[in-house]
């Protein structure tokens, strides 16, 4: 990719900053030149360019003086103290919410500003209803993001990045155990297919951009809250789907074993778990088919993913009572 490829994926005209961020074009010219909220780069030709950065501080100002914040006092303000601002607005008004109803939340790590930017406005929040989620941390890369700190861990990660290889796979994988996340979802551009399949085999959900609004809250969704007024028994509403404990080839071998008794309790839920893990991919991987069924899709891969979770929680049991080492080194493996 050429120097100027990589500026154009970089910098916008103030008219596309207006369209991502929902700011009137008057509205961000006076910000910059009355408040110096922005400090864009211009080119021989005089033009403005804004950064990724410029669009996320704007989506932050227009959310905080729709909400009585006067423009005055924020204007100078960095995208992380924008950030920290909203997120005490919200929690606030949360607070206040659960007194009449069930306010959920999740907290969710975002690395890419653009990306940041599209999940803060308030069309998109507008996709979880009275579900919220919280952004605790914004990072420009995932290189950022491993040499930064972050501020609590969060439920969720997700990370856009522009190609997708082996050195950014190891890079991810790394983010996710530093924090902790229970889920990660990674968007990209460009992407090697037997990386891709490996992350989600991994239990991270990969999808190619361009991705919809509406799509990327189904996505979110799907991993995030089962609600017990649907009628699913035995779940616990606000709990995140946990990502997969067991690889398929993991549970192979333990499908294979023999039991000193006649029981073939670990077969049986080794297979179970192998079938939902498979029907919950399956459910994600439908959810851009059409805007009609993504809601039936994100239900029913949150059950699935539940049921599994569940299962999973059942094979333990049946493994300590059997004697199984359920993490078998793979040379000691029949199936390596």
């Amino acid at each position: 990719m050429t120097k100027d490829t990589q500026q154009s994926r970089s910098f916008h005209k103030i008219g596309a900053v207006s369209s991502l961020s929902g700011v009137p074009t008057p509205t961000l010219r006076v910000w910059e030149v009355r408040y110096q909220t922005f400090q864009p780069h211009k080119t021989e030709s005089k033009h403005r360019l804004f950064t990724d950065d410029d669009v996320l501080k704007a989506t932050l100002l227009k959310r905080l003086t729709e909400q009585g914040h006067g423009i005055s006092s924020i204007a100078k303000l960095s995208t992380t103290d924008l950030n920290n601002l909203l997120q005490q607005q919200q929690e606030t008004n949360q607070r206040k919410a659960r007194a009449d109803s069930q306010v959920q939340s999740v907290s969710v790590a975002v690395v890419g500003l653009a990306l940041a930017a599209r999940i803060e406005s308030k069309k998109f929040t507008f996709s979880f209803n009275n579900q919220a989620i919280r952004i605790t941390d914004i990072f420009t890369n995932v290189t950022e993001a491993l040499s930064a700190k972050f501020q609590e861990k969060s439920q969720i990660l997700i990370i856009y990045t522009n190609s997708l290889h082996a050195g950014v796979q190891v890079d991810i994988h790394r983010l996710a155990e530093i924090n902790h996340a229970l889920q990660v979802i990674v968007l990209y551009n460009y992407g090697q297919e037997p990386i891709i399949e490996s992350m989600k085999r991994c239990g991270m959900i990969v999808r190619r951009e361009p991705i919809s609004d509406s799509d990327l809250a189904d996505l979110i969704n799907s991993v995030r809250v089962v609600n017990t007024e649907s009628g699913t028994a035995g779940l616990t509403s606000g709990m995140l789907i946990p990502p997969r404990k067991y690889d398929d080839i993991e549970l192979m071998r333990v499908a294979g074993i023999s039991t000193n008794v006649l029981c073939e309790c670990p077969k049986h839920v080794a297979e179970i778990i192998t079938q939902l893990a498979s029907f919950e991919q399956y459910s994600r991987e439908c959810l851009n088919n059409s805007t009609e069924d993504a809601h039936l899709h994100s239900y029913l891969s949150t059950v699935s993913g539940s049921a599994r979770a569940l299962f999973e929680s059942a094979l333990e049991m049946v493994a300590k009572h059997e004697g199984i080492d359920l993490k078998v080194s793979p040379k000691n493996s029949d199936f390596s």
